[in-house]
């Protein structure tokens, strides 16, 4: 009955509008037309929205608002609804707008802004009821995750609408899962995304993030640190000595190892041989006294744990003790170093076969390798004996020099004319003082 004469105040008010019209424009339409406006409103289940009916132009028309069922909600400022969810915010002769609070999926729908000219005008306005996700959740296929294994996460986002997209991160990284979306009896959405990879040991600690957008939320997102399991990490430290390692000298070596979980069980071995008898081994240290040729080979640090095992290698080459070699007395401005073989190796030395594992430590790669031939040395010296020998030679030829003789041999004179010696001497020491002299010159 109520709505009955709703109906008969709306008819009765439209002829007088009508008929006002009319007058106004001497049996003819109105001159200046007018529009009749409104908007699409979008709210999260729960809040209020505002719905506006708007006339530019109006000449005193009727303006009323209709719900989704053609009942009318307000005409002018009169609310004939009983819904008291519905209030007037403002009412004017260019404006219907009007609240509705706690809004619910049942309020969508297409309301109705009506406006009483000749032809009468309609706008449309749809209501569309957000429904928020509930809290995502991430669950995980794996209860523990081993290093190099693949494992599988999953996040759903339920009860929403419209549905919701789901993103990955892990760490600074964004991955791709696989959504799926499922629509529920109550016309609400199901979303799931599941994320599957490969997990590595630096993967341990990182955050993986499961974002949800969704219009009527912001920042929705839920995360999972991992907790990756990886074989343990060997590395072995040389203690003593810094340098080469020689016969009679102590060798000391520290096998150091870290995994998840810690490793179990640390041991020495010697590749393809036993460690000697008295080597001392404690914990992951290795103790070897009086070295010797005989201990040359591979020695290897053996970690282990529940995901695996690893293993570092040292290669043990003994030098020959030191000896004490002379100081040379010759110096050179310049030197040139020429490159030289390493020791030969023993039969059974580690380094005559091929290996494809990592790089071991090698005591042959210490301070105190066998030093180069310098050639530049032994030239100095032969040119320095040549020079030597040539000083002398110039030294001797000096000497014979300053001490080549002169003599002189006094002839009898007139020997020639004397029948013996005797007479020749004679002759001669009795004159003949002024003749000429012969002489004879010895170098």
């Amino acid at each position: 009955m109520a709505y009955a004469r709703i109906g008969s105040l709306a008819t009765i008010l439209f002829l007088t509008t009508f008929n006002a019209a009319l007058q106004k424009g001497d049996g003819q339409y109105p001159v200046v037309s007018q529009n009749l406006v409104t908007d699409n409103v979008s709210v999260v289940e729960g809040e209020v929205a505002i719905i506006s009916c708007r006339v530019k132009n109006n000449d005193d028309s009727v303006i009323q608002l209709l719900n989704p069922n053609r009942q009318t909600i307000y005409f002018r400022d009169v609310r004939p609804l009983k819904d008291a969810r519905f209030q007037l915010v403002n009412f004017s002769e260019n404006e219907l707008r009007v609240s509705l609070s706690n809004v619910s999926l049942s309020d969508e729908g297409r309301y109705v802004c009506q406006l009483y000219t000749d032809p009468p005008q309609e706008a449309y306005a749809d209501l569309t009821v957000l429904v928020p996700p509930s809290n995502p959740i991430i669950e995980s296929r794996d209860e523990v995750l081993n290093e190099g294994n693949e494992t599988e996460l999953t996040c759903s986002a339920l009860s929403s609408k419209p549905a919701a997209s789901i993103r990955w991160k892990k760490g600074n990284k964004e991955l791709a899962g696989k959504p799926k979306v499922e629509l529920t009896y109550d016309r609400m959405y199901t979303v799931t995304s599941r994320l599957t990879f490969t997990v590595s040991k630096e993967d341990d600690g990182v955050p993986v993030v499961c974002i949800v957008d969704h219009p009527a939320v912001k920042d929705f997102q839920a995360q999972r640190h991992l907790e990756v399991q990886y074989k343990p990490e060997v590395k072995i430290v040389v203690e003593f000595p810094q340098g080469l390692t020689r016969e009679g000298e102590n060798l000391e070596l520290t096998c150091q190892a870290k995994g998840k979980p810690e490793p179990q069980r640390v041991k020495w071995v010697k590749v393809d041989d036993d460690v000697p008898s008295h080597a001392v081994i404690t914990g992951g240290d290795l103790y070897i006294e009086n070295l010797n040729k005989s201990y040359n080979g591979t020695y290897r640090c053996v970690a282990a744990n529940a995901v695996g095992e690893s293993y570092d290698d040292y290669i043990l080459y003994v030098y020959d003790a030191p000896t004490t070699t002379p100081i040379p007395t010759t110096t050179t401005t310049s030197t040139t170093a020429m490159p030289t073989t390493s020791p030969p190796l023993p039969e059974n030395h580690p380094d005559t076969t091929p290996s494809t594992e990592p790089a071991a430590h090698d005591s042959r790669a210490g301070e105190g390798a066998p030093r180069t031939v310098d050639h530049a040395v032994i030239g100095g010296v032969v040119a320095v004996v040549v020079f030597a020998m040539l000083c002398l030679l110039i030294v001797l030829g000096r000497y014979f020099a300053r001490h080549k003789g002169t003599y002189f041999t006094h002839e009898a004179k007139g020997a020639d004319d004397a029948a013996d010696a005797d007479t020749a001497i004679i002759n001669a020491e009795g004159g003949h003082s002024n003749s000429d002299e012969k002489k004879e010159y010895y170098i």
